[in-house]
């Protein structure tokens, strides 16, 4: 099997569109989600094709660090509606009121570089005002 040129890596087309504010994924050619993103599907290799996602999804998992000397903070496993799971951290409550089944709406923090912006998510507020 011979692979064409790329002129982009997976990585820089996905971060290319955190800074417009898209949570970029990848489908096999099933139709199952892929996250990280690659040059080929798992598992058979085939073409992959880019999407891009609503942004909502579930806590799976959270655990709070206490770093000595720094600020506590959390660690989420996200699952999207579209069907991956991605690690990342909820902001706007307190570290230690994430709780697994809270429902998350991605939002895009710009990093210390200046350059990237990286998906967070943030409590989901529901139709009707509550989350």
């Amino acid at each position: 099997m011979s692979l064409e040129r790329l002129e982009q890596s997976p990585r820089e087309r996905w971060l290319e569109a955190c800074r417009r504010g898209q949570l970029a994924y990848q489908v096999d050619a099933n139709g199952r989600a892929v996250f990280h993103p690659r040059v080929v599907a798992p598992g058979g290799g085939g073409p992959l094709e880019w999407r891009v996602s609503r942004g909502r999804g579930t806590v799976y998992a959270a655990t709070t660090v206490h770093p000595r000397g720094g600020e506590t903070y959390n660690v989420s496993l996200v699952d999207l509606d579209e069907g991956f799971r991605m690690m990342s951290r909820v902001e706007g409550v307190a570290p230690e009121e994430v709780r697994i089944g809270m429902t998350v709406q991605v939002h895009f923090v710009e990093q210390a570089d200046g350059e990237a912006l990286l998906p967070v998510f943030v409590p989901a507020v529901a139709e009707g005002g509550r989350s």
